[in-house]
Parts: C-alpha cells; structure tokens; sequence
C-alpha cells in the first residue's frame, strides 16, 4: 500500500483502519484462492496489534493451508503488515468461517 496523504491521520502516519484494511486483504487473498469451489469464506471476527506508526510504503503478508473440505469450520489466518525496510508494523489474526455454498 503506498502511503498517501488520503490514507494518513493527524498524526501524519498511516491511519489504523487503512493498516487493518491491508492485513485483512492480506489474509483473505493467502486463503480464498485455495479453497474449493464449493466453499465459502465470510470473515466473523478480526484482532489487530499495531506495533509501531505506519510510514512508506507498507506490504501485507499472510500464508496458510487452507482445508480441503467444506465442512463447517472457523479456520485462523495469521497476517503482518511491514514496511520497506521489513520491520513489522503492525499483526492480525483473521478468523474466517468456512462452509459450503448454498445452492
């Protein structure tokens, strides 16, 4: 995420909400593409602990295994948000529930 004056707060860093925004993406994107397409994801609860200011330009990481069924199940994905020198700003735990699709 570039850093914008649009995305900044009054204290002239990135404000929290585009940070959660970013980690949040970030989650979903390392596990909706690897599920069937027969399941759904539909994210039901979402913790952030921001570390430091955001400043720069910001990069969102995340990776999981998703699971190979539909079966009913909340399933973890951890992210982080670090910026270009690779120091983390801020780290997210994103819990998705997953499910088959209605027909």
């Amino acid at each position: 995420m570039r850093d914008r004056r649009f995305y900044r707060n009054h204290l002239r860093s990135l404000h929290a909400i585009a940070i959660a925004n970013l980690a949040e993406c970030a989650s979903g994107l390392s596990l909706v593409p690897g599920l069937s397409d027969n399941t759904q994801a539909i994210l039901v609860k979402f913790e952030l602990e921001y570390l430091k200011k955001g400043r720069g330009l910001l990069e969102g990481v995340a990776s999981c295994e998703p699971p190979t069924n539909s079966n009913t199940q909340d399933f973890l994905v951890e992210s982080e948000v670090k910026d270009k020198r690779g120091e983390m700003i801020a780290r997210a735990k994103a819990t998705w529930r997953l499910g088959a699709k209605r027909k």
